[in-house]
């Protein structure tokens, strides 16, 4: 187990430094990233008649010593609050009647025109590899037809990646570069933008993050030619896609797929299926390529609380000494006027 945990800590820095000839996924993986897909997309920024705040906390790859640790805070919502075209409360249970059933979204209208904010603040652990992060976000939406808005998004922000140079096992006693070092410590300016076109029926998101490529080091030119403590921040591109289905008038499947694309690294992707019941419960599940399959539960407890939970099962070898991958994601609506249980241009 010891060789396994000094093997892991040696990958993670690789990994999260994008060294060549491996380049793989610096930002954090979200399985919930459909129901909150602000965390990914700038562009999503106010699209709501209310603030929408999340909370997620992410264990994954649980058991394995350095396992990543994700845990984040989003708040995002409208500059300008107006009135939805149809302003008639969808909050309350009609007994035997669906408010936001297939009628409802038959007779769905764009929202008006309007500018959103947000603010996101995370931070990401691996081993000995920590990223703190905090970003604010300016988005503006127009309608594009009756039926169909388009939102674009930048969010421009700070991040601080440490390495811990303690919890380096393999490290050299004479390394120039960690021989007497504790916290070493860079910050780095973190860019996103993005594009949201959104309808009653279907979403399509196309997003950026780290847009500006830079250079990361800890050897503080200590090394001379390649080095270990040296790799390069890169762009991350995204790409969902989903499409809401009516199996009866309270029970709707959206079926959702997202593309990654990261330089130099194979275009890896996400397939998704939600169904939920009204607005109150719903359940999914996801497979990631090439790395295991999810399942996803959620109940909306109130017009001003949510709560979803995702349990991901490792596909790849280190199901041996994993225990799978948690995610928690707590959300509060505020301002929701028409006391709605589900988000209304995100489901």
């Amino acid at each position: 187990m010891q060789r396994i945990h000094q093997a892991y800590m040696a990958v993670a820095l690789i990994i999260f430094m994008g060294i060549q000839p491996v380049t793989a996924q610096q930002q954090p993986h979200y399985t919930q990233y459909i129901m909150n897909p602000f965390i990914i997309n700038p562009a999503v920024a106010g699209i709501e008649n209310y603030w929408d705040v999340k909370a997620s906390h992410r264990h994954q790859w649980a058991g394995l010593n350095g396992s990543p640790v994700t845990t984040y805070l989003t708040v995002h919502g409208p500059l300008r609050k107006s009135d939805y075209p149809q302003a008639s409360p969808t909050g309350f249970d009609i007994e035997g009647e669906n408010p936001r059933g297939r009628a409802y979204w038959m007779q769905y209208e764009a929202p008006p025109s309007h500018p959103g904010v947000g603010f996101t603040m995370l931070n990401d652990r691996t081993g000995p590899l920590s990223r703190f992060s905090f970003s604010g976000t300016y988005a503006h939406h127009i309608g594009l037809a009756p039926r169909t808005s388009l939102s674009a998004g930048i969010s421009v922000g700070m991040q601080s990646i440490s390495l811990d140079a303690s919890k380096l096992e393999l490290q050299d006693p004479n390394d120039p570069v960690i021989a007497g070092s504790g916290l070493l410590n860079k910050w780095k300016p973190e860019i996103a933008a993005g594009l949201w076109l959104y309808s009653a029926d279907y979403f399509i998101g196309l997003s950026a993050q780290n847009i500006v490529p830079m250079n990361l080091g800890f050897d503080e030119g200590k090394v001379v030619g390649d080095s270990l403590y040296r790799g390069k921040l890169i762009p991350h591109l995204f790409l969902t896609t989903g499409y809401r289905m009516w199996l009866s008038d309270d029970l709707s499947l959206l079926p959702s797929v997202m593309f990654k694309y990261i330089t130099a690294a194979p275009v890896s992707f996400d397939v998704n299926a939600k169904v939920q019941y009204r607005d109150r419960v719903w359940v999914g599940a996801s497979y990631r390529y090439n790395d295991g399959v999810a399942g996803m539960l959620g109940i909306n407890i109130s017009s001003t609380f949510n709560i979803g939970y995702s349990y991901d099962y490792t596909g790849s070898s280190l199901n041996t000494v994993s225990r799978g991958s948690h995610e928690i994601m707590i959300g509060f609506l505020i301002g929701n006027k028409y006391g709605d249980l589900c988000p209304r241009n995100i489901w």
